[in-house]
């Protein structure tokens, strides 16, 4: 290699490129950046894209929807109260983001119909499902749960997102490049003591990101997962309001403070976007460091 280099012609070559100069002590040709007419409004990579985000009027799923907004994408935000989705509306629309609002609880097969019907509507297509939606009310260790609690739980966490994502597909699948991601939680893979029954059903998000994704692969339309640490949000605010609780959290994770709902609308903006187009069936752990593994 180094006898080829030798044998490089020392002399300056003209060009009618005047944008590049050869480098008569390496014997290399440097280029130096073109400047391009690109504005940032095409350069946004889900320009023209549709995206259903639940529970998105607040914390993570706000900060997915005003991401997937900022990168271009129409979004359809939806929370169970009628004022929270008016008043995530307005913030967004405020910044000029595309976005349309509808109530919907997950639960409700008329709620979720509606969402799907309203989206085609405005939009005339569904590119993007996050599913979002979660909640946890009872704590307590997994064999202690009471069996409506567990019920409940797994209706909104694993069920609605079932339904959401096998009443999406025929929208899904009228695109090209369609994409579902679940919102997990690091808790899916090591349990929180507390929340013992809310992290089985973590975990079985996770299961079904797989299932899905290798149903799906052939049809083109991808499936993905976000399993986000412990992120400072009204969810979270126990562990972090208190100052022993806010240590003992602080302690488990390496990076040594809580992530941020931004930091999570990134991964989700970048999943369903051409830049992971052969990234499908994974869960990507987004805990500063925490450890997760099945």
């Amino acid at each position: 290699m180094l006898k080829i280099f030798k044998q490089l012609p020392t002399t300056l070559v003209k060009t009618k490129n005047p944008t590049s100069s050869l480098d008569l002590s390496r014997g290399f040709k440097v280029l130096t950046p073109i400047a391009t007419s690109a504005t940032s409004e095409n350069m946004k990579r889900l320009q023209g894209k549709v995206a259903i985000v639940t529970a998105s009027t607040d914390g993570i799923g706000f900060a997915i929807a005003k991401r997937l907004a900022q990168d271009g994408a129409n979004v359809v935000i939806s929370s169970r109260k009628q004022q929270n989705v008016d008043k995530a509306v307005e913030a967004l629309r405020k910044e000029n983001l595309n976005v349309l609002g509808m109530k919907c609880h997950v639960s409700e097969k008329q709620d979720r119909q509606n969402l799907f019907e309203e989206t085609m509507k405005k939009y005339g297509k569904i590119n993007i499902l996050v599913s979002n939606a979660a909640t946890n009310p009872a704590v307590g260790g997994v064999l202690d749960c009471d069996e409506k609690v567990w019920d409940k739980i797994f209706e909104v966490n694993v069920k609605s997102s079932y339904l959401l994502a096998k009443e999406a597909l025929p929208f899904l699948r009228k695109e090209k490049n369609s994409s579902i991601v679940f919102v997990s939680s690091i808790a899916g893979y090591d349990a929180f003591g507390l929340l013992g029954a809310y992290s089985v059903s973590k975990t079985a998000l996770i299961g079904l990101t797989k299932a899905a994704a290798k149903d799906l692969a052939h049809e083109g339309i991808r499936v993905n997962c976000l399993a986000p640490g412990i992120i400072k949000t009204k969810f979270s605010r126990t562990l972090y309001e208190d100052e022993a609780a806010n240590t003992e959290a602080l302690s488990r994770i390496p990076m040594g403070r809580l992530g941020m709902p931004d930091e999570m609308a990134g991964v989700v903006s970048f999943l369903v976007s051409d830049d992971a187009s052969y990234i499908t069936g994974e869960t990507i752990l987004a805990t500063g460091g925490m450890a997760g593994r099945l």
